[in-house]
């Protein structure tokens, strides 16, 4: 933890940088697929983000420092993706096709998503945490093992695979109970982190049966949500 919430703001909103910066580097140099580097930020920009939340003192003013940071990622989202500012690196980072409007869907939404519930929830229950930890775990892994093998296919999902969603219910259980883990170390919420394994694997599983549904790009925001109205009913 720090002392200073203007600083634990400074250190999270530069590791939420360096990380986007790095992967729109390795997009651009075509060490990863633009469809590959899309889904590492996905999996990767919430575990960093959510865990800072740990460097924050309890001081009224660090949720609204946290929140700013999803915040200025996502606005600078909604002005790529409109065109208002010029950013090809981003584009061919966070977009399946190189157009900039796909980033007004699903990554709009994921960040948008972010801002909420670090705003709505913060750190005071780990429903907030399980959700964008579901979302990142689960649905960015489900997309790519979806993508890379091949199987039976979902009858009422055209393009969603079996081998995708258990990857989905794998990286939605096992991403949340990681990050518990170390909020529990740290003393958060008063419970043995045991108790957190049956609730969150029900809530990966009801999450995995919402990402079946055929709603491209809106799964950034029905399996969080979900999540968080499953986890208030279990927690």
């Amino acid at each position: 933890m720090i002392s200073n919430p203007l600083i634990a703001f400074v250190v999270t909103l530069s590791l939420a940088i360096l990380w986007l910066q790095l992967n729109n580097f390795a997009a651009k140099k075509g060490l990863i697929q633009s469809k590959v580097s899309r889904k590492i930020i996905h999996i990767g920009t919430g575990p960093i983000f959510v865990l800072c939340w740990l460097l924050f003192p309890e001081h009224p003013w660090s949720k609204y420092l946290a929140f700013i940071i999803p915040g200025l990622i996502t606005a600078s989202f909604l002005l790529i993706g409109l065109g208002v500012i010029k950013n090809r690196d981003t584009v061919m980072a966070m977009s399946r096709t190189g157009d900039p409007k796909e980033i007004l869907r699903g990554p709009l939404l994921y960040g948008i998503i972010f801002v909420v519930i670090t705003l709505v929830i913060w750190e005071k229950s780990p429903v907030g945490i399980i959700a964008l930890m579901v979302l990142c775990g689960g649905d960015g892994i489900a997309d790519i093992v979806g993508r890379k093998v091949a199987g039976t296919t979902i009858p009422w999902s055209n393009g969603k695979t079996i081998a995708g969603s258990l990857a989905m219910f794998t990286g939605g259980f096992i991403l949340p109970l990681v990050v518990l883990l170390v909020f529990v170390a740290n003393g958060m919420w008063g419970k043995s982190w045991h108790e957190y394994i049956l609730p969150v694997l029900m809530i990966s599983s009801i999450c995995t049966l919402v990402e079946t549904l055929p709603l491209r790009d809106w799964d950034n925001v029905t399996v969080p949500v979900t999540a968080v109205l499953v986890g208030y009913l279990l927690l």
